[in-house]
């Protein structure tokens, strides 16, 4: 493994000001809601299925509630209310409060209010424990069935059609890969909704559905004990609908989110206020589940030059690293992203990817990590591409990366055939076994490349980290500090679902998930 590059104090000094960072983004957090955490709580509650032209029920609630301006109290009070009302299930509960004048219900009597939330506390307590029932489910499985080692080998499917990815998935778990992600159809992230049921339809991916979820997951568990060797689930929680997937995901049993909302903000235009709230939301649920989340810093260094803005990566991935234990989440669920990006024309390219891995590694010792593939110079020389891939699987079995998303040498040119996804597992095993123990038989010379590269990195991610304490987060963003792409606080999509909280506001999952430990 490399010496040290920096200091134990250099790392907790990037941690105080990582602190620093966020703590004002949590203050907004604290005092606002959104439709889709609302909506997260009515699904957590049984509230399912879709209404006229196919809508979504919670959608159905939740637009009534804010169109008569009483979202704000929660949709958990105003489903306690249609409990009051006499509803006999999550389906009668939605027809009632859509039917009702919400805006010109009297109050309830204080002693009658705090009784009507207690009963809520309870049944949202009983929606809590029965999901830690099915997340027990799945661990029982993974001790059963241990996992391979790490890094683990991640490969991705993305016909379109969940039962076509099913094929794809059983065959590459047949073929040595740990994790499977189904990538999500294009641009499902602007959908301020969740599609219901099985799709067989969808471009570049396949939707995310609770059902598509379970259809996968019920294939990979009876793949596991097949091949007496636990296969992971991932899929996307990100864009509008961030929270009300993962709470999809903790109940289907998934072992790996992609939960980043600097990535919806950049890449993807969402509103940066709709998305810090859906995402701490998201992650409180992540954290309860035992799901390990993905992040996206990778991405910053495909729309900005790999070599140039290295530091913008540590910079962020020390902001993640607080948002997410904010949230709960422990190090060993911090799939913390990065990636081997710098252009292969490059001299000594091998020892500067070697020295952003080690330095993330050093700065996140304990953490699973995510590591990316070459994607943005590959080209269609596919010989190339696969000893271009081969040089990134070196890399993660050098650094100890604990999850490695598998580059294909068709990157960019079709959707991954069979063969290709064979080949690129074969090639990682060999090299992941062959390599097996590089990191104890050599040390980095601190006055060499990769040390001298690694602490000039980090100086720049120190200023930048500075820079983002002083001026703030929102400021940085606006200024395209992260992957040259500018957001402001008021642009983007879904602002418009934003609602600050009234000071009776009512959440029991949250408080739930808050007071776990």
């Amino acid at each position: 493994m490399p010496g040290p590059f920096i200091s134990d104090e250099q790392v907790a000094y990037a941690r105080t000001l990582a602190r620093d960072i966020t703590e004002p983004i949590f203050g907004h957090i604290d005092k606002h809601t959104t439709v889709s955490v609302e909506r997260t709580v009515l699904r957590w509650f049984g509230v399912e299925g879709v209404g006229a032209m196919g809508a979504p029920l919670v959608n159905l609630m939740v637009d009534r509630l804010q169109a008569a301006g009483v979202l704000n109290r929660g949709a958990a009070y105003w489903y306690g209310r249609a409990l009051k009302m006499g509803a006999s299930s999550p389906l009668d509960a939605v027809e009632r409060l859509t039917a009702a004048p919400l805006e010109k219900l009297a109050p309830l009597p204080a002693a009658e209010e705090a009784a009507m939330k207690d009963e809520v506390r309870a049944e949202a307590r009983a929606a809590v424990a029965e999901l830690k029932a099915r997340v027990a489910k799945r661990n029982a499985l993974r001790e059963e069935f241990p996992m391979g080692p790490a890094p683990h080998k991640y490969v991705i499917v993305a016909t379109g059609n969940i039962y076509d990815d099913v094929d794809q998935a059983r065959a590459a778990a047949q073929a040595g890969a740990d994790v499977i992600a189904v990538i999500r159809s294009t641009a499902q992230s602007l959908l301020d909704y969740v599609p219901h049921g099985a799709t067989t339809e969808g471009y570049g991916g396949t939707y995310a559905t609770q059902e598509n979820f379970r259809i996968m997951r019920e294939a990979l568990d009876d793949e596991s004990k097949k091949l007496k060797r636990y296969v992971q689930l991932t899929n996307y929680s990100s864009g509008l609908c961030m929270a009300e997937i993962a709470f999809a995901a903790a109940w289907e049993r998934l072992d790996m989110l992609l939960n980043d909302a600097m990535y919806g903000i950049l890449f993807r235009d969402i509103n940066l206020r709709r998305t810090f709230i859906d995402q701490y939301f998201s992650r409180r649920i992540c954290a309860l589940a035992g799901i390990i989340i993905n992040t996206g810093e990778d991405n910053y260094i495909t729309t900005a030059d790999a070599y140039d803005a290295a530091h913008t990566v540590i910079t962020s991935q020390f902001i993640n690293e607080r948002f997410a234990h904010r949230a709960g989440l422990k190090d060993w669920q911090l799939g913390i992203g990065h990636s081997y990006e710098i252009d292969p024309h490059r001299p000594d390219t091998l020892l500067l990817e070697l020295s952003q891995a080690m330095l993330v590694r050093r700065c996140f010792p304990d953490a699973p990590l995510k590591y990316m593939p070459p994607t943005k110079h590959k080209e269609t020389d596919i010989f190339f591409s696969h000893a271009y891939d081969v040089m990134a699987d070196l890399v993660a079995v050098w650094t100890n990366q604990g999850i490695q998303l598998l580059g294909m040498m068709t990157e960019a040119m079709h959707t991954p055939l069979l063969a290709d996804r064979y080949v690129a597992l074969k090639a990682a095993s060999y090299i992941h076994r062959a390599a097996k123990g590089i990191d104890r038989e050599f040390t980095v010379r601190e006055d060499g490349l990769i040390a001298n590269r690694a602490r000039a990195v980090w100086e720049r991610a120190v200023k930048l980290l500075e820079e983002c304490k002083a001026d703030g987060m929102v400021a940085a963003i606006g200024r395209g500090r992260f992957g040259d792409v500018k957001r402001t606080e008021t642009g983007g999509k879904g602002l418009e679902g934003v609602l600050e909280r009234a000071k009776d506001y009512f959440n029991p999952f949250l408080e739930e998930l808050e007071s776990a430990k």
